[in-house]
């Protein structure tokens, strides 16, 4: 199991940006992948973004041009940069790690975006 800590949350207006952190117990070479998942109430989580160990990232749709996903090697961190949030980016995200066959998560942060 990777421990996973993320941070970076909060409320934000519409068109507002934040970025997560997301640091990791290990080191993030050992990852396969890294990824932000969300979940808003009384909806699934779904994946959001995620990035490799070696590098190659993907998003869903609904956050493509708007969301950077990007880990720093030295400091085991991994971050999502979210610009130009909407209200249905409102949702608890989560840091989740996948490593040897088997998936970490953390604890979540909220983000909530509204005037």
């Amino acid at each position: 199991q990777v421990q996973l800590v993320e941070s970076g949350g909060g409320l934000v207006q519409p068109g507002g940006s934040l970025r997560l952190s997301c640091a990791a117990s290990v080191s993030i070479f050992s990852i396969n992948a890294m990824s932000w998942y969300r979940q808003a109430p009384g909806k699934q989580r779904e994946s959001v973004a995620t990035v490799t160990n070696g590098g190659s990232t993907g998003y869903v749709d609904s956050v493509k041009g708007r969301f950077t996903i990007s880990r720093d090697n030295a400091k085991n961190l991994v971050y999502l940069q979210m610009n130009t949030l909407k209200p249905e980016d409102t949702a608890v995200y989560y840091c989740s790690a996948y490593r040897l066959g088997v998936r970490s998560w953390g604890q979540g942060t909220q983000v909530t975006v509204s005037s």
